[in-house]
């Protein structure tokens, strides 16, 4: 197969986006919140975890942990504990305690709008900062990459690399700048749907007229 053109690839990716908005018109982040710092700390629970567990684990620890303050001043150990079923509890419980230390202290509560001041913060790297930035300001400052992301991308030859920052980069160049929010939204909608990891349903898929990795059944 001839290597596709920069410009090909754009087009075709287009109409990925496209075909997907369609299937999935209700495409949005799968994390529950009704502020950004509850959204922050979902995002950062859901690091090796899956957003259906998380989402049970924050059903009551935002009824518990109401303000900033509530989780800066939180009993460590009782914080472990209170997300254990999201795994990697020590660091996490660390990590969303100083983060809104370091909130307090330094942003006067709010949450920064710029991917250095979030990265900056306990916990939080540049995906979680892309999360945030994207579904609590709708602010396209990156292309979230988890791992359906990466699997599908890789499978529709929009990169071939497996680094997610190197993803990212790859991405960026032929996603239009306006659809980098809802581009992981409809991917990972799209990875539990129908290109489910181990079990792909490839003759039910709507990409595979797009989709060189297309198996057609026997």
């Amino acid at each position: 197969m001839p290597r596709e053109s920069l410009d090909k690839k754009k087009t075709r990716c287009r109409r990925i986006i496209a075909k997907l908005k369609k299937q999935y018109p209700d495409a949005r982040c799968s994390l529950d919140f009704t502020t950004t710092h509850q959204l922050m700390v979902a995002t950062i629970l859901s690091a090796q975890c899956t957003d259906e567990r998380v989402n049970k684990v924050t059903a009551d620890l935002f009824r518990k942990y109401r303000s900033l303050k509530d989780y800066a001043e939180a009993e460590l150990d009782e914080l472990k504990q209170d997300i254990f079923a999201t795994g990697f509890h020590n660091n996490k419980a660390k990590s969303i305690k100083k983060s809104a230390q370091q909130l307090l202290e330094n942003y006067n509560g709010e949450i920064p709008r710029t991917l250095d001041e979030l990265t900056g913060l306990a916990g939080v790297g540049r995906k979680t900062a892309s999360v945030i930035l994207g579904a609590g300001f709708g602010m396209a400052e990156g292309i979230v990459v988890d791992t359906h992301v990466a699997r599908i991308s890789r499978l529709l030859k929009l990169t071939s690399l497996k680094d997610p920052v190197k993803i990212e980069r790859d991405l960026m160049k032929v996603v239009p700048k306006n659809d980098w929010i809802i581009y992981a939204h409809l991917m990972i909608w799209h990875g539990r749907a129908v290109c489910i990891a181990r079990r792909p349903k490839c003759a039910e898929c709507i990409l595979s007229k797009l989709c060189p990795s297309f198996q057609p059944a026997r």
